[in-house]
């Protein structure tokens, strides 16, 4: 897939059930260049109406820092060759790079009735219940929204809400390079340890897990809140 491209391959809506019924619907970027994503969701969100159907979108990206709204500069320590793009998400400093996880939540908030902080909870249970199926016990923590396994952290969220409707998402180490959380102080905590997937012992391959993340997503939507 050109990886400067957002054209995406469409599933249908699928609903915890695996049926067609229910949306928010699924995309499957593949690996693509961050700049034009971040454009693509917002114009997705600018130009919504209430009848505009929810996307989640499933994705790598290419090597790149993002820094949100309030990233600190003295949290960006060596980025090298690799480049750092200020965005409109919350949050500090984070790395996405192949091998990693990005779900991108284009929702309605009133749609589900759910507010910010429940929608991160959410995020983070997905999370917790994926790794549950392979037998890893992972936590989110109230002072550093994430979730941990073992005190490491093994996937980042950051949010962006534009007139009631949400964009950018989650980032869930699966099988990366980790060697450039090391140049920062990832989501603004120096000496925050980072882990994937791999390491704690699951064997699935990330086709596989994206699948399932999304799944878990759309259940635990549903079940806050059915359509």
């Amino acid at each position: 897939m050109d990886t400067k491209s957002t054209s995406a391959v469409r599933c249908a809506p699928l609903s915890p059930q695996g049926t067609a019924d229910a949306f928010p619907s699924l995309k499957f970027l593949g690996l693509v260049e961050y700049g034009p994503t971040w454009q693509a969701m917002k114009d997705f969100t600018a130009a919504r109406t209430a009848g505009t159907p929810d996307e989640i979108w499933l994705l790598q990206h290419p090597p790149v820092y993002t820094q949100g709204q309030a990233g600190k500069p003295e949290h960006l320590l060596r980025p090298g060759d690799i480049p750092v793009v200020k965005i409109d998400r919350g949050g500090q400093i984070t790395y996405h790079g192949p091998g990693q996880i990005v779900s991108y939540l284009l929702l309605d908030l009133r749609r589900w009735k759910i507010n910010v902080r429940q929608l991160v909870r959410l995020m983070e249970q997905a999370v917790i219940n994926l790794l549950a199926q392979y037998g890893v016990a992972a936590e989110g923590r109230e002072d550093a929204p994430g979730v941990y396994v073992g005190g490491a952290k093994i996937a980042a969220l950051g949010l962006k809400i534009r007139n009631g409707c949400c964009y950018h998402g989650l980032a869930l180490n699966v099988d990366m390079d980790l060697a450039p959380f090391a140049r920062i102080n990832p989501c603004g905590f120096a000496g925050l340890r980072v882990t994937r997937t791999r390491d704690v012992g699951v064997g699935a391959s990330l086709p596989e897990l994206e699948r399932q993340l999304a799944q878990n997503l759309v259940a635990l939507l549903h079940r806050h809140s059915p359509v």
